[in-house]
């Protein structure tokens, strides 16, 4: 434990008038820092709502895009199928 040997060694008044200081301290700077901290924080909040909504419409389009082209191929799947069961009895008569 030779990593904690020298932070322990330290004055134990060092300690309380550090604790002391933050205590007397703290009341003065907590609300500065809420008043910096919160307009931060909405506008990363909104800025995280309004990426999300982006994202949620250009997977919607994207979804539709997709959609659409399963059902081309489905539709030239059909189409080819049809001419193929078409040209089979031609084929078939013929022979």
């Amino acid at each position: 434990m030779a990593l904690f040997d020298n932070g322990l060694k330290g004055n134990i008044f060092t300690g309380l008038a550090i604790g002391l200081g933050a205590a007397v301290f703290a009341p003065a700077v907590l609300p500065v820092i809420a008043g910096i901290a919160k307009p931060v924080a909405k506008a990363a909040i909104k800025g995280g709502l309004l990426l999300f909504e982006k994202g949620k419409e250009t997977l919607a389009e994207a979804g539709e895009v997709f959609e659409d082209l399963v059902a081309e191929v489905k539709a030239e799947l059909s189409e080819e199928h049809e001419q193929t069961t078409e040209a089979s009895p031609e084929d078939e008569a013929s022979v």
